[in-house]
């Protein structure tokens, strides 16, 4: 038998309001709580200058309502883009406050590119290109800047201090320091979403080189389901369409440079299945699949015009600038002529950045728990919000958590007994020596079961109710493991944290995607069970765990521009 160590060192602090994730969304709610007067724990398991989702940077911030347009047209597109399965109250209300989200970012002195009449420079109507290299260093200074705000950093929040109905706070494992419990009446979830549930694109040591952070393991939609929080559309994962190997974004080629999806034929292919984002990613997996592959994005590029496209992927993936100067040095060394980069499919990513996977909330960003706000890829139900989306559902959870705080309606209880369960929980994981098994192990039994079973590259995006059974069996089995696996050392203990929380947030997945009869979105799976579109299936597949299950909600489509948890029509 296994003998326990001592348990965690502890130590307990107390604020008006804790913000789990230091990314662009938790940075600015952070502002903007502390400039209500209220005192914000900014809780990252990193640095925020270089956290979360924006941490190496971008060439464009691709929510913003162009010239010509409003805040509804955003909406009316994300909407249509995800098929029909998606908020419209949250669109439109992160829609009215992205323009001046851009505004925001310019005062801290992002670049933001103009044309020859001062305007902002617009790449379609809805996104404009900056010089984003330095754009989470700019986030990061504001937050530190802020009176009021405490940073936390190297602290992976682990727990929610959760009970009856609300929340009292968090607890996190601080690298080489033991335990945090920070106890707060408000929480703001604002983590990523979760990456490392399937088997990567790139393997070996090009395993981390991946679209969605490597780091983003789910916690905070780990934390809210552990807490019984109630989750939306976890089924919509997100498949990007990118640059093979470096994982770099098309758009900067396709909206930049005018490039076109061609197959290895060279025949463009577009055309013969939609624009959507799904639509894009099933067509050059269809022309693949079917032997017209592989496939490219092509341009016809001047020196100046390559030149551009180089310097903005230095703003955001600098790998792919030098794939392309490469390319360019084995060709004709003129820089003029044509550009083709083969693209391809990412694996499966769970977020609600890109996509609508995540908490389930009201018009204020309110979860179903009391005292816990959700913002940014965490938050479901408000596709493509990407950077700015993120900031204004930041700002507009920020202002409804003010307005509990200072009106007194929030009143948590049990944070002490809360905080002893977790603490508990995470120092029976610690041993004097580890295990036979360790969180390497949990993680690739993952995303093997996950690639096979539930949909991803392995099976080639489809999944069948036999398959997803499977899964789930596979799953129990894994987190019975895990359950029984010990560690030595911190540092192995947030990593074997890390699996559980993958394997979380993987068990409610595959109960999504079981729940959800059809394929709405082909480019991001195929139900063989249930091939095309099905009306009777237009709602919402929620989700709560409750007692080691998982119990799926059906709700009706929101199609007004408010709604609160507690409205009849939707209750």
């Amino acid at each position: 038998m296994l003998t326990l160590t001592i348990p965690l060192e502890t130590r307990t602090h107390r604020f008006g309001a804790a913000v789990v994730g230091g990314g662009a969304a938790g940075c600015l709610a952070a502002i903007r709580l502390a400039e209500r007067g209220i005192g914000v724990a900014l809780v990252e398991k990193a640095h925020i200058e270089r956290s979360g989702c924006l941490a190496a940077g971008v060439n464009a911030l691709n929510a913003y309502v162009g010239r010509g347009h409003g805040p509804g047209d955003y909406a009316d597109y994300a909407l249509a883009d995800a098929h029909g399965i998606a908020r419209a109250d949250l669109l439109l209300s992160m829609a009215r406050r992205l323009n001046g989200q851009a505004r925001w970012l310019e005062g801290l002195g992002l670049s933001i590119h103009r044309d020859q009449e001062g305007r902002y420079a617009e790449r379609g109507w809805r996104n404009v290109m900056v010089n984003g290299e330095n754009l989470k260093p700019l986030l990061a200074a504001a937050a530190r800047a802020a009176p009021g705000v405490t940073i936390f950093e190297r602290a992976a929040a682990t727990h929610l201090l959760a009970g009856d109905g609300s929340v009292a706070g968090v607890v996190a494992l601080a690298a080489g320091q033991g335990a945090l419990v920070i106890e707060a009446p408000a929480v703001l979830m604002a983590t990523g979403g979760a990456s490392g549930i399937y088997r990567p694109a790139n393997d070996g040591r090009a395993r981390g080189q991946s679209w969605y952070p490597p780091f983003n393991t789910g916690a905070g939609l780990a934390m809210g389901i552990r807490a019984g929080a109630e989750m939306t559309t976890l089924e919509m994962r997100f498949v990007a369409l990118r640059c093979r190997e470096t994982m770099a974004p098309t758009g900067t080629l396709a909206l930049g440079a005018g490039a076109r999806q061609v197959n290895g034929l060279g025949e463009p292919y577009e055309a013969r299945y939609g624009r959507s984002t799904s639509q894009r990613v099933l067509a050059a997996r269809r022309e693949t699949q079917e032997g017209r592959g592989p496939c490219f994005l092509l341009a016809e590029a001047s020196r100046e015009a390559r030149e551009g496209i180089y310097r903005a992927y230095l703003n955001m993936c600098p790998s792919q600038t030098l794939r392309l100067l490469e390319e360019d040095l084995a060709g004709n060394g003129t820089g003029d002529g044509a550009m083709r980069v083969e693209i391809g499919p990412s694996e499966p990513f769970v977020q609600g950045g890109h996509t609508a996977g995540g908490y389930w909330v009201d018009t204020g960003r309110r979860t179903t728990i009391g005292g816990l706000w959700a913002a940014g890829d965490v938050s479901g139900g408000a596709p493509q919000k990407y950077a700015t989306g993120a900031l204004a559902e930041a700002e507009m959870a920020a202002e409804t958590m003010a307005e509990a705080i200072l009106g007194g309606g929030l009143s948590p209880s049990g944070a002490g007994v809360q905080a002893r369960a977790a603490l508990d929980e995470l120092s029976a994981l610690l041993a004097q020596e580890a295990g036979p098994i360790g969180p390497a192990d949990i993680e690739e039994a993952l995303q093997r079961t996950m690639d096979l079973y539930a949909g991803g590259l392995g099976s080639g995006f489809r999944y069948g109710l036999r398959e997803l059974s499977e899964a789930e069996a596979r799953l129990g089995a894994l987190e019975d493991l895990a359950s029984g696996t010990r560690v030595s050392g911190q540092r192995a203990l947030a990593r074997l944290w890390e699996a559980r929380e993958r394997l979380v947030v993987a068990r409610s997945l595959v109960a999504h995607l079981k729940a959800r009869r059809e394929t709405r979105w082909p480019g991001f799976g195929e139900f063989s069970d249930f091939p095309g579109l099905d009306p009777s299936q237009e709602s919402y597949v929620n989700s709560v765990a409750r007692d080691g299950r998982i119990e799926i909600i059906r709700r009706p489509l929101v199609k007004g521009d408010t709604y609160g948890h507690g409205d009849a029509a939707w209750a």
